[in-house]
């Protein structure tokens, strides 16, 4: 099982804590987020992460060669310049993710959801898959969410709409015809929505998108500093 664990963001809202601080290094019970979701990926059996780096991350490569304690092979993928977004980050690094589903998870998001759920999904995988996508309920700050699901567990383009993750199963093939270079991973998703390729689940457990001061301290009132 394989992964990439997206880290490369620059955290704007997060200013000015990470304007010294890459936002996967800020630190929430106990530990960075980063720190966090690479836990939960050995537990689900990973063997190879991917991530991908741009701003400050050298603190982050330096930080995680000093704490590294997981028994899966890290790559990191740098991004000089200019980011790629979503998209062309993980379509630069598909060779080293290797020919099935991999896992691909935000560095600056913190769940309780187990990601053992996605390694046994990959186990299960169809040649119509192209993802499958962990669904929320819409938080106060994206009230209009992303997708619906029907009754097959299929994302659709209809209300009631839930809000992505950013924790996803997806397949290489939904990348085919793409080129090096920065993109966007939504587009991609919709695409292939259209033709009944992603299914995707609720979860209702805890998740916090990390992006704002306000957001940081909600979930460090909770979990602590």
């Amino acid at each position: 099982m394989n992964a990439m664990v997206l880290a490369a963001g620059r955290g704007e809202r997060l200013r000015p804590l990470t304007d010294h601080c890459p936002k996967p290094l800020v630190e929430v019970g106990g530990q960075t987020l980063i720190e966090h979701t690479l836990d939960k990926l050995a537990a689900a059996g990973v063997e190879h992460c991917v991530i991908n780096l741009n701003w400050l991350g050298e603190q982050i490569r330096t930080h995680l060669n000093a704490v590294w304690r997981w028994p899966m092979r890290v790559t990191f993928s740098e991004e000089q310049g200019e980011r790629l977004e979503t998209g062309g980050g993980i379509f630069k690094m598909l060779d080293p993710l290797g020919p099935g589903p991999f896992i691909v998870a935000n560095a600056d998001v913190y769940s309780d959801f187990d990601l053992q759920r996605l390694a046994e999904r990959a186990r299960h995988w169809s040649e119509n898959d192209a993802a499958h996508l962990v669904l929320v309920d819409n938080p106060a700050h994206h009230p209009d969410g992303d997708f619906g699901l029907d009754r097959a567990s299929r994302l659709v383009d209809q209300a009631p709409r839930l809000t992505f993750s950013g924790l996803s199963l997806l397949d290489p093939g939904l990348f085919e015809g793409c080129q090096p270079g920065r993109f966007a991973l939504a587009p991609l998703l919709r695409a292939a929505m259209q033709s009944g390729r992603i299914s995707g689940e609720h979860h209702t457990g805890l998740w916090t998108d990390v992006g704002t001061l306000e957001r940081l301290e909600q979930l460090r009132q909770r979990l602590g500093p």
